[in-house]
């Protein structure tokens, strides 16, 4: 299990997304700068130990209407190869040094552990304290098993991050969140996976919706 480690970020993850949330195609913020607040997330656990996996949602009160974004992002003490489009920025850790933070699409890492998670191989771990899974996230996945070498290509378009693989077979993360509506489906009629969770609405109320969704294409 991954250890959580309670000591200072310089920067804080907070103010690395200030700069680098306005960068993206589905950030809905205004001209100025991004007002974020933490809302909620969880972590996963890489098997071998090096790489920190998190899944944050962050709330943004800076536009006409407060938006709500999951934040999936990986934590490295080197550089990731060939991931230099997907950085989001360094930070020195209080116990572990200089971290890499990357955005967790474009890492090979998050996504074989993310598809573990919708396959049920692996629990959702609690964002903050070591050791405690995290039952408010949901999961489900009807198919034969993935292969994570098959997801290569993140491309984010207004409303979130896909990543395709062949015969047709996408998994979407959505990145502007949604509450399901009450009483109302939370899956789409098409999808054959998904992972669901909450997070806390600007009010103080809970929230939840889906985080990611897997869709299974033809098969030869």
């Amino acid at each position: 299990m991954a250890v959580i480690h309670h000591t200072t970020l310089k920067p804080t993850k907070l103010e690395l997304l200030t700069s680098w949330l306005p960068s993206r195609p589905w950030y809905r913020g205004g001209a100025g700068e991004p007002n974020l607040a933490k809302a909620g997330g969880f972590r996963l656990d890489d098997p071998e130990g090096e790489v920190g996996i998190e899944f944050m949602v962050v709330a943004d009160a800076s536009g006409t209407h407060p938006t709500t974004y999951l934040v999936p992002l990986t934590y490295r003490g080197a550089p990731l190869d060939g991931a230099e489009h997907a950085l989001v920025g360094t930070m020195e850790h209080g116990v572990l040094g200089r971290r890499w933070a990357y955005d967790g699409c474009h890492d090979p890492v998050l996504v074989a552990q993310l598809l573990a998670l919708i396959e049920g191989r692996v629990q959702a771990q609690d964002q903050n304290t070591s050791d405690i899974p995290d039952r408010e996230v949901t999961r489900s996945y009807l198919g034969d098993g993935l292969a994570p070498t098959d997801f290569t290509t993140a491309t984010d378009d207004q409303e979130g991050t896909e990543l395709p693989a062949p015969l047709g077979t996408t998994l979407r993360l959505h990145r502007v969140l949604r509450p399901a509506p009450d009483g109302g489906p939370l899956l789409p009629s098409e999808a054959t996976g998904h992972v669901a969770g909450s997070w806390h609405m600007p009010d103080g109320s809970r929230a939840r919706g889906l985080f990611v969704v897997l869709r299974a294409g033809s098969r030869a």
